[in-house]
Parts: structure tokens; sequence; C-alpha cells
């Protein structure tokens, strides 16, 4: 696989966490202390993805 081809694939993966947290954010917990809890879990996880991604897109050269 060339770098442009991995580059790419970072994006796309990096595309999807994104539209994943979008997702996550819509999901009503009806207030449910446990449900919001586990929801805003997951988005910071999702986050942390995407920055993941993004600073290793960054370290091949954008």
């Amino acid at each position: 696989m060339g770098k442009a081809d991995e580059k790419m694939k970072l994006k796309i993966a990096r595309r999807e966490a994104k539209e994943t947290i979008k997702w996550l954010d819509l999901i009503l917990t009806y207030e449910e202390k446990s449900l919001d809890k586990e929801k805003e879990r997951l988005i910071d996880e999702g986050e942390q993805i995407k920055k993941i991604l993004s600073a290793i897109i960054i370290k091949l050269g954008g």
C-alpha cells in the first residue's frame, strides 16, 4: 500500500469517526443518568480516536 493510499484510508477512518460522533449525539437517553454517562463516554472515545487519526494524517504530510 502506497503512502497516498494509507493517507486516504486514514482520512476515511477519521470521517467515519466524525459521523459516529454525530450519530451518538442524536441518541435519546431520556435523561437517564446511566445512559447519559455511557453516551458521553462513547462520544469522548470517538473524539480521542478522531484526534489520533488527525495527528497521524498531519505527520504523514497533510
